[in-house]
C-alpha cells in the first residue's frame, strides 16, 4: 500500500480550465472518494493519478516516488496502478480466470496465479472462474474487474463511478463487497462517484470537488456535520436553510431560538439545520413552532414531510420515521434537536 499525495495540480483542455491548485493527500490504506457533480472534473482527477493523462502544471507522488513533475512524467504501466474502469470493461472472450491474470506474467497466467484467493477476496464463488463475462450479472462483473486489478498487487487501486451501471438491488450489495475486498487486501484506494450516500457510507476521507477545486476534504462525518459552506452542505444531502440573527451564541431565526454549534460572531447569518433534526409533535405541547402539513414523501423506513410554519409562511422539509405518517393539512409542532451551523453573511 502508498500514500497518494497529488499537490498544486492543474488541468486545461483548450481555453477551458477543468483543474486548479488540487491539493491531496490520500493515506496509504485508505479510501478515500471524490464526490461531484458531472463535470467537475473528478474523473480528469483519476485519470492524472493513473497517468492517462499529463497536467499543465503540480506534482503526484506514489509511496514517495514522484511520478509526475513539470520535467517528467511516469507512463501508466510504471506505476503499479490498478484501475476499475465504469462498467468493468472485462474482455469478452476471455473467461473469468483468464481475466483476473490478464496483467500477469505468462508464468503466473498459466498457474492462474491467485485466482481462487482473489474470488474469494471479492466475495465470488470459485466455481465462476471459468464462465465469461455475458454469463455474469453487472454486479460480478464489477467483483472480477476489481479482483483483475488487485491480482498485480499494486501500489494504488483507482475507480470511476464504478457502481453507477448498477441497479439499485445490485448497488448496494456490490459496494459492501467491494469496501470489504478493498479493506481485506490493505489497498490504497481511490473512487470517484456523485451518489452521496455511496460517498459516506463508504469512504475513509471524502474530497468533495467543485468547478475543478476541491471545496473540503475530511471524513464523512467531519464533512456531513460541519461542512465549509452551504454549497458543500446542500451537495451532501438535504438541508433546511434560514435566515437568523447570531447573538451570544444562539440563532433566532423562524424555528425559535437555536443553539449555535462553535464560535459564530454575533449578526446576521444562514443556517443549516438537517432535516433529521426536525421533530413533529402534537399542537398541544409547549415545545417548538406551529406548522402545517402541506404534503410528504413516502420512502418506507422514513419520509420526507413538507411544512408551512404558521408565524413566518416559511417552508421547510423535515425527515421523520415512516411508521405513521402525518396528514395532509394536518397541524403540528416542530421542535429543532441539536446544535445548528452558522454561516455569516
Amino acid at each position: 500500500m502508498s500514500e497518494v499525495v497529488v499537490s498544486g495540480l492543474g488541468k486545461s483542455f483548450g481555453a477551458v480550465r477543468v483543474l486548479e491548485g488540487i491539493e491531496l493527500r490520500v493515506p496509504a490504506g485508505s479510501l478515500t472518494v471524490i464526490l461531484g457533480p458531472s463535470g467537475c472534473g473528478k474523473t480528469t482527477l483519476l485519470r492524472l493519478i493513473a497517468g492517462f493523462e499529463r497536467p499543465d502544471c503540480g506534482t503526484i507522488s506514489l509511496g514517495g516516488q514522484t511520478v509526475c513533475d513539470e520535467h517528467q512524467s511516469l507512463p501508466p504501466e510504471r506505476r503499479q496502478i490498478g484501475y476499475v474502469a465504469q462498467e468493468g470493461a472485462l474482455f469478452p472472450h476471455l473467461n473469468v480466470a483468464a481475466n483476473i491474470t490478464f496483467g500477469l506474467s505468462s508464468r503466473e497466467r498459466r498457474a492462474q496465479y491467485r485466482v481462487a484467493e482473489l474470488l474469494e477476496l471479492v466475495g465470488l464463488d470459485a466455481a465462476l472462474a471459468q464462465r465469461y463475462p455475458h454469463e455474469l450479472s453487472g454486479g460480478q462483473q464489477q467483483r472480477v474487474a476489481l479482483a483483475r486489478a488487485l491480482a498485480p498487487q499494486p501500489r494504488v487501486i483507482l475507480l470511476d463511478e464504478p457502481f453507477s451501471a448498477l441497479d439499485a438491488g445490485l448497488r448496494e450489495g456490490t459496494r459492501r463487497a467491494v469496501a470489504h475486498a478493498l479493506a481485506a487486501a490493505g489497498a490504497t484506494a481511490i473512487l470517484v462517484t456523485h451518489d452521496q450516500a455511496e460517498a459516506l457510507s463508504l469512504a475513509t476521507q471524502v474530497a468533495v470537488m467543485r468547478d475543478g477545486r476541491l471545496a473540503q476534504v475530511g471524513t464523512p462525518a467531519e464533512l456531513y456535520r460541519q461542512p465549509a459552506d452551504l454549497g458543500v452542505a446542500t451537495f451532501l444531502g438535504d438541508a433546511v436553510i434560514l435566515p437568523a440573527e447570531i447573538r451570544a451564541g444562539r440563532a433566532a431565526c423562524d424555528l425559535g431560538s437555536l443553539s449555535v454549534r462553535g464560535a459564530a460572531p454575533d449578526g446576521p447569518a444562514e443556517i443549516l439545520i438537517r432535516p433529521e433534526q426536525l421533530t413533529l409533535t402534537d399542537v398541544g405541547g409547549a415545545l417548538g413552532v406551529a406548522a402545517r402539513v402541506l404534503d410528504h414523501t413516502y420512502y418506507g423506513k422514513d419520509l420526507s414531510v413538507r411544512l408551512q410554519l404558521t408565524d413566518s409562511g416559511a417552508t421547510i422539509i423535515a425527515r421523520v420515521p415512516g411508521y405513521e405518517p402525518p396528514q395532509h393539512g394536518q397541524h403540528v409542532r416542530v421542535v429543532v434537536y441539536g446544535d445548528v451551523i452558522a454561516y455569516p453573511q
